[in-house]
């Protein structure tokens, strides 16, 4: 069985679009699993896992607290 979106390149272009972190602006090639998404005032930002472990403490001050 073939997936309804297989071979459609239909938003490829911008997976492959390098992305810089929001903190320090390394890039890397599309997004890394050990890099954090964070979605603030409708904004994506993404974030090394360095900046996100060295952040780790202020990301978990603005959760929620249902998700701790």
């Amino acid at each position: 069985m073939t997936s309804p979106h297989e071979g459609d390149d239909e938003g490829s272009a911008a997976e492959r679009e390098p992305l810089a972190c929001a903190r320090c602006g390394v890039l890397a090639e599309g997004p890394p699993p050990t890099w954090t998404l964070s979605v603030e005032n409708g904004v994506r930002l993404h974030y090394c896992e360095r900046c996100s472990r060295e952040n780790l403490r202020a990301i978990e001050g603005r959760l929620d607290a249902q998700w701790w």
